[in-house]
């Protein structure tokens, strides 16, 4: 039951943190591309990256892993926006949009693990 509470609590924050941070993002640029969502994204993979890197318990992963950055991260809305970009007709923002955010997600998480490594090795 701890567990359950400590991945809702990190959702409660995540998820409003998404939302925000998505439209103050999004507002800024005149296209549409869909930077808002490719950021909390990118910023998400990097965070998890991290914290699956440090000798952290549990209750950690519960909290900031699946909570906080199971709600921060969004992949339902990337694919929506992706298919959406090609319904649209922008196919060239479509293909984009899945391989920049595949690669630059992963390319975070790699570098949030190696931070992490560096922290503590």
């Amino acid at each position: 039951m701890t567990a359950l509470v400590l991945v809702a609590l990190g959702a409660a924050l995540g998820a409003p943190l998404r939302y925000l941070t998505d439209r103050a993002v999004q507002s800024r640029h005149g296209t549409v591309f869909p930077w808002g969502t490719f950021t909390v994204n990118v910023a998400g993979s990097a965070l998890l990256g991290f914290l699956a890197a440090l000798p952290a318990g549990g209750g950690v992963m519960a909290l900031a892993g699946t909570g906080f950055c199971g709600a921060l991260t969004t992949y339902s809305t990337f694919g929506y926006e992706t298919l959406r970009l090609a319904e649209e007709g922008a196919k060239t923002s479509a293909a984009l949009n899945a391989v920049a955010s595949i690669a630059a997600g992963l390319g975070a998480a790699y570098c949030g693990m190696t931070l992490a490594g560096a922290v503590t090795g």
